[in-house]
């Protein structure tokens, strides 16, 4: 597996980097006083704005239809009515989606589409026994609600804040138009309290400072409540993301296992066997020449054997290759000890596991160690390196480390993206960290099956 290693295909997924691999930007002032200003909080601010109107004609249609459907169930159009009042739900779904991605920046995946086997009524039977259409009606019944209450919140807290901490800036309204000094807070018959000292606006612009201050923080736990609305019901339900994930694991499988197999003929095809075709090339030639040149045949036989030689031990690379026997015999322990001691670079193995997990489990952490120990011998230009093995929970985990130049990456065609791929396809996890200049950590989490 060739891993190209520099500065170019740092891993852009690494904790501590922000879009495009580039750090995090730093900010002078601090969050509670950018929080204002921020894009994300006006974008937030219009999206609570926008779902009082759409949440309301949303409710209404869905009460609408669904009502007139279940009204005329008894004659045969109230079927038909109401499969197109879910199916227009769902259309408003994938409204709400693209404002939920477009202001919140919350990507929500599409539905699986309805597909009736062909016919009018193979459709409406389609839509009314699928669960994702009586959620999006949900959706359209309790966001209304919930869209009230937070566009009342919300523009409460934004018109109070804001006018507060303006009011000396537009308080001469009340004495020129008015006839008052400032707002009203009392009054009856003999009393009455006007804020129109320069303290009482003070404590008044500092009071909107604070409600300022702190609504946008409001506004994100309003909006967290749409974001799970949006992917608990609007999203595709679990168990279909779940068969959509083993479908293209199963893929993963099924190419990573053809991979092998072609390599597995290329090496036999290129290596062994073209050995062994040469080596009965040369038996045939020493045959002949036994009676008349016996030593020009012995020195044929002696190269042969050395060619046997060598033949025995690409075979023995290839079955190594496939699934070594040491792996089978004394677990992962010896197993990586052995791949370790033909590394260019000394490396520490420590294997912390009381148990050994399944044998499909075990060889993938084998073949992930193997993987990640030749990137270090043929790229790192590492003096050394280790690999820790240890169990947590429910999880079996793999760190391989060096010291070498760093900048390795799980970039599109590399090899650490096709073990990447590998890894997902049994619910595996690799992470790398590898900064510009070393050092390089690459962990991967495989599930633990005894």
């Amino acid at each position: 597996m060739a891993t190209a290693y520099g500065p170019d295909t740092r891993d852009r997924h690494r904790p501590g980097t922000g879009s495009g691999g580039h750090p995090p930007a730093k900010h002078v002032l601090p969050a509670a006083l950018r929080a204002p200003f921020e894009g994300r909080t006006w974008r937030e601010l219009g999206y609570v704005l926008l779902s009082m109107p759409i949440s309301v004609v949303l409710f209404c249609f869905a009460v609408t239809m669904v009502s007139l459907g279940l009204g005329m169930l008894i004659t045969f159009l109230g079927i038909p009515i109401l499969a197109a009042g879910l199916a227009m739900c769902r259309g408003f779904g994938a409204v709400e989606r693209a404002r939920a991605r477009a202001l919140l920046r919350l990507d929500v995946a599409d539905p699986a589409p309805i597909r009736g086997k062909g016919g009018l009524m193979s459709w409406v039977g389609a839509v009314l026994k699928s669960g994702v259409s009586w959620r999006h009606l949900l959706y359209a019944v309790l966001h209304m609600p919930w869209a009230t209450f937070a566009f009342v919140v919300a523009v409460t807290f934004w018109a109070y804040g804001w006018a507060a901490f303006t009011y000396p800036l537009w308080r001469w309204v009340f004495p020129a138009y008015a006839g008052v000094g400032g707002i009203q807070l009392y009054g009856d018959r003999t009393h009455q309290v006007y804020l129109d000292s320069p303290f009482e606006m003070a404590l008044t612009s500092a009071l909107g400072l604070a409600l300022v201050l702190v609504t946008p923080w409001i506004g994100r736990g309003l909006v967290a409540v749409d974001r799970v609305m949006v992917l608990g019901l609007l999203g595709p339900s679990r168990l279909a993301t779940r068969v959509s994930e083993l479908e293209s694991d199963r893929g993963v499988v099924v190419d990573t296992a053809a991979a092998d197999l072609r390599r597995i003929e290329r090496d036999l095809h290129d290596g062994a066997q073209a050995r062994l075709v040469a080596l009965a090339m040369d038996l045939g030639l020493a045959k002949e020449k036994l009676t008349d040149d016996p030593e020009a045949a012995a020195r044929m036989v002696d190269e042969a054997h050395g060619e046997v030689k060598v033949a025995l031990q690409e075979l023995r690379d290839l079955a190594r290759g496939i699934h070594p026997a040491v792996l089978t015999d004394r677990g992962l322990d010896a197993a990586l000890s052995a791949i370790a001691s033909r590394c260019t670079v000394p490396v520490k193995v420590v294997v912390d596991l009381e148990s050994r997990p399944a044998q499909a489990i075990e060889g993938i952490a084998y073949f992930t160690v193997s993987e990640l120990l030749q990137n270090v011998s043929k790229h790192a230009r590492a003096t050394r390196a280790s690999v820790d093995v240890w169990r947590a929970g429910d999880r079996l985990l793999l760190q391989v480390g060096d010291d070498g130049r760093g900048g390795a990456g799980v970039s599109t065609g590399s090899g650490l993206a096709g073990l990447t791929e590998r890894l997902d396809a049994v619910d595996g996890i690799l992470v790398v960290d590898s900064p510009a200049g070393g050092p390089t950590t690459v962990t991967a989490e495989l599930p633990w099956r005894g």
